[in-house]
């Protein structure tokens, strides 16, 4: 962290400014109490850093109403104090396999601006009503008090509505709760139906946890999206789809996280080629997401390696500063033209600048920030966020080095996943870890499936050497 500009430990100056702090921010009475809402958070197992909290209303000819609160950070963490200019430098919390260095301090993260169950705090609040199809029929952005009535996590409810468990526990306890979730969940359905006939690509890759048997790394688990993550995820994207509607409906500037058309579409066609299937010329999501339903449904045991091999394919996403009037870039992996980062303001420093952009907004106070200034905060979290996954990913590379150290000489089943003049790499299938192939790389290209040899690992550096006879 310390080589690529990042702050792992909080300074002196941001010690001080906790110690100042007493407890949650105070409510105004121009708020809205929503409290008695059956406000809830569904997140990771260990999260403990809650932005989120959903709840669900039906309506009558079929609507429902959904509600997204987002924790109001900006109350407490007042702009160009210590604490913002430490969470300004970074940018976005580092996740890694063995520990957590968050952007904002826990006492704060976890504890005062968390959405934490059964504690009454502030949030924004998305407003939203939708029509029975899944499309969007009215919003409206407010701040309202609110109250967390269930911390749920994304394994159990899932289980749970596929139907292979019983509800968690605060499910059971709550009334009504079981039922306002299932609410949501039809809509989510609904929402993603929409959004994937209007191009939104269903891309399914493989991340992996550390799995901890006490003080000792015993193995990457897999982890893939389940029922409850595209509930959270289709719910976070709306939200983000309105806020950014709203800013430039106040005529404000805005950050707007867009991904272009992919780089290497020619290289996405070709791989559709080998599978017998077609693509268009040009950069086309909606003739993408078709090739990808079709590939889902012929190989599900292949597909998340695909799908891997196409999101590399279309690089990344970036911030960029949107001026009122002008038409936006959108995100082609979306299929949205309107699209901020909203939702996650205890993690990631955009949500935090869209929220104090929003919350002027909602008053009609002069923006926060001024034109030069966002245009160097976008570069800047690009670039801070490009640096904060770079050592995710070392990280995970050791922790995979790690578990490998005594597997030199196997072999294994793996695909291409990235091939330049920086070198080739590929992704084993099982353990899911990446390493760079040092011989029998000529000819390869991304997608590519090839059998590797294990020759060699580093840990403390990351390094994953294979071989390809």
């Amino acid at each position: 962290m310390i080589e690529r500009g990042l702050e792992p430990d909080f300074s002196p100056a941001v010690q001080q400014e906790l110690a100042a702090v007493r407890g949650p921010a105070n409510a105004t009475s121009d708020l809205r109490d929503l409290r008695n809402c059956l406000w809830a958070s569904i997140d990771n197992d260990d999260s403990r850093d809650l932005d989120q909290l959903t709840v669900a209303e039906s309506l009558a000819g079929g609507r429902v109403r959904i509600r997204v609160a987002v924790a109001d950070v900006d109350a407490l963490v007042r702009k160009s104090s210590a604490i913002d200019d430490h969470a300004a430098a970074n940018t976005t919390s580092v996740y890694t396999p063995a520990i957590i260095f968050p952007m904002l301090p826990e006492m704060l993260s976890t504890g005062l601006t968390s959405l934490n169950e059964d504690q009454d705090r502030i949030a924004v609040v998305a407003d939203m009503v939708f029509e029975g199809n899944g499309s969007l029929a009215a919003s409206e952005l407010y701040r309202a008090r609110v109250r967390n009535h269930g911390k749920l996590a994304y394994r159990s409810v899932a289980a749970w509505l596929d139907g292979k468990e019983s509800a968690p526990r605060r499910v059971v306890d709550v009334p009504g709760l079981d039922e306002n979730i299932r609410i949501q969940d039809h809509v989510a359905q609904r929402l993603v139906d929409l959004r994937h006939q209007q191009g939104a690509l269903s891309l399914e890759t493989i991340e992996t946890k550390a799995v901890f048997d006490r003080d000792v790394l015993s193995d990457l688990e897999p982890e893939g999206k389940n029922r409850a993550k595209q509930l959270i995820e289709d719910f976070m994207i709306a939200t983000n789809g309105v806020t950014a509607a709203y800013l430039e409906s106040k005529k404000l500037p805005s950050l707007r996280r867009v991904l272009r058309s992919p780089e290497r579409w020619n290289r996405i066609a070709d791989l559709a080629s080998q599978l017998g299937d077609r693509l268009p010329h040009e950069p086309d999501a909606v003739a993408l997401e078709e090739f990808l339903v079709r590939r889902r449904k012929a190989d599900p045991e292949k597909f998340p390696d695909l799908s891997l091999a196409v999101v590399k394919l279309m690089g990344r996403g970036e911030y960029v500063l949107d001026l009122p009037g002008v038409e936006p870039t959108g995100h082609f992996g979306l299929a949205v033209k309107d699209y901020t980062h909203a939702t996650a303001p205890n993690r990631r420093f955009p949500d935090l600048i869209t929220q104090r952009l929003l919350k002027a907004a909602l008053v009609g106070a002069p923006p926060p920030y001024t034109i030069p200034e966002l245009e160097e905060l976008a570069k800047h979290c690009t670039t801070r966020e490009d640096d904060a996954t770079k050592i995710e990913r070392r990280l995970r590379k050791s922790a995979a080095a790690l578990l490998l150290s005594d597997r030199i000489g196997e072999q294994f089943d793996a695909i291409v996943t990235g091939a330049s003049q920086k070198g080739t790499w590929v992704r084993l299938s099982r353990p899911p870890v990446e390493g760079k192939l040092e011989r029998g790389f000529a000819g390869l290209d991304v997608g590519d499936r090839v059998r590797v040899k294990l020759i060699h690992t580093d840990v403390e550096r990351g390094f994953i050497d294979f071989a390809r006879d």
